[in-house]
């Protein structure tokens, strides 16, 4: 699961009395009475590991992370979650019809770091809806509360891992895309086999996308895009939208996020990948 370095550069306007995420952490969250050893921060939100009792441990692309969670994230966890949040834990295939209240698409996206470039897309779509993973809690936060302060009804937050979501609670054929912006590249050879955007994760993907979805990757980490371009190319499942069979341009749904920003003045590559699931029948 991608790591929080996707937080756009302020794609919607700031207003007053709106928690501002990576930008300035603002102050922390009341401290509140003592909870017992182990209870929860938030009982009625994100639990710490909502799969870890009902499914054995495997090699995982992400790490969760401690950080602070601010007062205004703190506060949008116990409003909302109870209305936008989801725990994957496994025990059920979620209606995504009624888990958002309408029949629009929906689109999964795997790792959102602080929710900014989320909202913008969620913004501009407003007919998709988003259905956003991760497992930091103030990224889940920052993105409950962007989302209310804006009036956003498209997106919920999922907590936990994205292949339990995949594999255990999600229809086949039931997604209208696929989004992972900026994935945790594992830089490490030892530490390859925990990259997201592997084989066996695509065909589980391939599975619970209709077909033409769009399946939407980015990265700044060249060995990895190239990876992911091999990988992606030669599953029976997808095929390359990009005339030549290489990266494409960033499209203009996706939003210049201000880690980008940075890397790009400083000299970095950011790729993209577009792939389309391959439709019933048609070879790629």
């Amino acid at each position: 699961m991608s790591d929080s370095r996707n937080a756009s550069a302020a794609p919607l306007p700031v207003h007053a009395g709106e928690d501002p995420g990576s930008r300035d952490p603002g102050p922390r969250a009341p401290a509140g009475p003592l909870r017992p050893k182990g209870a929860p921060r938030f009982p009625d939100g994100p639990q710490a590991d909502p799969a870890g009792s009902h499914f054995d441990r495997r090699i995982r692309s992400f790490q969760p992370r401690r950080s602070r969670v601010t007062a205004g994230q703190a506060d949008a966890l116990r409003r909302l979650w109870p209305k936008w949040g989801l725990d994957i834990d496994g025990q059920r295939v979620v209606d995504l019809g009624e888990l958002f209240g309408n029949d629009h698409p929906v689109v999964l996206e795997v790792g959102f770091g602080m929710g900014e470039a989320t909202v913008q897309m969620a913004a501009d779509t407003p007919a998709v809806n988003i259905l956003a993973v991760d497992v930091h809690t103030p990224g889940q936060g920052n993105l409950l509360g962007l989302a209310d302060h804006h009036g956003l009804a498209n997106i919920r937050v999922a907590n936990g891992d994205a292949v339990i979501l995949l594999r255990e609670m999600l229809a086949p054929g039931s997604l209208a895309g696929l989004r992972v912006y900026f994935p945790d590249p594992w830089p490490k050879k030892r530490h390859h086999k925990r990259r997201l955007i592997q084989e066996e994760f695509l065909t589980l993907a391939a599975s619970r996308l209709a077909p033409g979805a769009l399946v939407h990757c980015a990265t700044d980490w060249e060995p990895y895009a190239e990876r992911m371009l091999e990988v992606l190319g030669a599953h029976p499942e997808f095929e390359n939208t990009a005339p030549d069979g290489g990266f494409a341009p960033r499209p203009g749904f996706r939003p210049l996020t201000r880690f980008e920003g940075q890397g790009l003045e400083k000299g970095h590559v950011v790729n993209d990948l577009l792939f389309r699931r391959v439709q019933h029948g048609e070879q790629p």
